[in-house]
Order: structure tokens, then C-alpha cells, then sequence
């Protein structure tokens, strides 16, 4: 490792071990001067790519600073699948499932890091659910878990938002998972971490509301690709929620939700009326 001054110094010393054992890069999508653009989160810097990285976009020699810039969702996935009932601790006494339980979420439920979670009318009984988010990076249909991880392209945060009186009486999960800003993803995307390991925290207005590793998904993230790919073909920029651990409460106008990820970072956002 060459050596570290200044501000890389500083980064370094206050890196997640995920983060200094592997060689992660981290990928941003952000506003700029009234363009949108995705790049390569340096430090301060952000080296702009001339496409998505799910896409295969590649530097193009213009740089622009952290601090000039509006980060965005780091993906505009083509579909959103979610798993549920991943964690021992969310199952709140029902019998493991037997294989990973699927449900979708819509594109246009995302939203990025410092953006509003509206609530939609008729909503009352909305929470949080802190996941990792998998990025797919190629073409994956009817692949093995062996195969899985040739497949992803890296993580992100996300929380599943939730509205839990319309998640008990609608006929699919429609209202309650896919409503408008109920999928934030963030604040960056990044490859070479060890996401089958990562520390997972969910705060509610600085209160850490739940916190556990991966590691304790009951179907891991390369069981959770194959399943998926089984029956629909995951293109590159598709994202898949793993699930959220623990309990979760309501929310209401007003209050901050944060979800880190080691390695990754914080995704903030702000719950508001409609």
C-alpha cells in the first residue's frame, strides 16, 4: 500500500475493516448544474463516467467536488424485488419459510439519499424496514448460487418502507411496499465488499431501532440471486432487497430514518406528509 497523507489519512483511519480489507470502489449517481451523471466517489472527488457502471460506463476525464453536486438513487434499477422474512429476529415467532419470499416493488418507488418519504393519503401506520440492496451487473437467468456471485455487481443500502395496516388487507402488497418514495436506495454503490458479512443499523431520529450482520440472513444473498433468477431474468441495474432484521415501529411526519451499512454508508431521509 502506497502511503497516506492528509485527507486520504484521515479516510483511512476511519474506515470500516470491510472497507480497507477489500478494494472497493464506490459509484454515485448525482445532479450537477442541472445534469444528471454517475461517477466514481473519490474522497471529496467524483470522477464523472460517461454511463451507469452497471452498464459498463467509463471515466471521461471530468472531475467535479463531493460538496457541488445532489447525490441521487445510485441506480434506476428496471425492477425492484424484495425478500421478506430474511432475519430470525424479524419472524416474531412464524416458522422459518422453506425458501426465500418474494414480493416486487416498483421503479418508481425509488428514491435517493436526502429525498422526502411521503406518506401517501389514507396512510397511517408506515415503517421502516433497514436493508442491503444487491445491484445486479449481469444478465442472470436460471444461474446456481455457485454462479451468483459472477453476477452482482455490488451493494447499496436501502429500507423497505412499509405501510403495515395496508401490508395486512390488500391482496398483494401493492399500497403498502411499491407506493411513490417507499424505496430509498443509498447514498453510494459499491463493489468489493464482503457483503455476505456486513454490519447492518437502522436509526430513528438517533436512535439505533435495529442492528445485526448479514451474515445472519437466513438465505444468503447468492441463494437469494439463483432463486430469483429462476423464474425472472435479472438485468443489469435490477435490485433485490434482502430483508430487514428485528422489529420495526411506525413513523411520522418529522422524524429522520437512517440506514448504514458498513462499508457503504448512511442513507438518510425524512418521513412528510402528502
Amino acid at each position: 500500500m502506497k502511503a497516506l497523507t492528509g485527507l486520504a489519512l484521515i479516510a483511512y483511519a476511519l474506515a470500516s475493516p470491510a472497507e480497507i480489507s477489500a478494494q472497493t470502489t464506490r459509484y454515485v449517481r448525482y445532479e450537477h448544474q442541472g445534469n444528471t451523471s454517475y461517477g466514481i466517489l473519490d474522497g471529496d472527488t467524483i470522477r464523472q463516467l460517461n454511463g451507469a457502471p452497471t452498464q459498463g460506463g467509463s471515466p471521461t476525464g471530468a472531475v467535479v467536488s463531493r460538496s457541488a453536486v445532489r447525490l441521487l438513487a445510485p441506480v434506476t434499477p428496471g425492477k425492484v424485488i424484495a425478500i421478506g422474512f430474511n432475519y430470525k429476529s424479524h419472524l416474531d415467532g412464524r416458522e422459518p419459510p422453506s425458501e426465500p419470499g418474494v414480493f416486487i416493488k416498483l421503479p418508481s418507488s425509488i428514491i435517493g439519499p436526502g429525498e422526502n418519504i411521503v406518506f401517501p393519503p389514507g396512510a397511517s401506520n408506515v415503517h421502516y424496514e433497514g436493508e442491503l440492496v444487491v445491484v445486479i451487473g449481469r444478465t442472470a437467468h436460471r444461474i446456481s448460487p455457485e454462479q451468483a456471485p459472477g453476477y452482482i455487481f455490488g451493494v447499496t443500502a436501502g429500507n423497505d418502507v412499509s405501510e403495515r395496516d395496508w401490508q395486512a388487507s390488500d391482496l398483494q402488497w401493492f399500497r403498502a411496499k411499491a407506493s411513490d418514495t417507499f424505496g430509498p436506495v443509498g447514498p453510494v454503490l459499491v463493489t468489493g465488499l464482503d457483503y455476505e458479512n456486513l454490519l447492518l443499523s437502522t436509526r430513528l431520529n438517533g436512535e439505533t431501532v435495529q442492528e445485526q450482520r448479514t451474515s445472519d440472513l437466513l438465505f444468503g444473498v447468492h441463494r437469494i440471486v439463483s432463486h430469483v433468477s429462476q423464474f425472472v431474468t435479472l438485468e443489469p441495474g435490477d435490485i433485490i432487497y434482502t430483508g430487514t432484521p428485528g422489529a420495526t415501529r411506525a413513523m411520522k411526519p418529522g422524524d429522520v430514518v437512517e440506514v448504514e451499512i458498513e462499508g457503504v454508508g448512511t442513507l438518510s431521509n425524512t418521513i412528510a406528509n402528502h
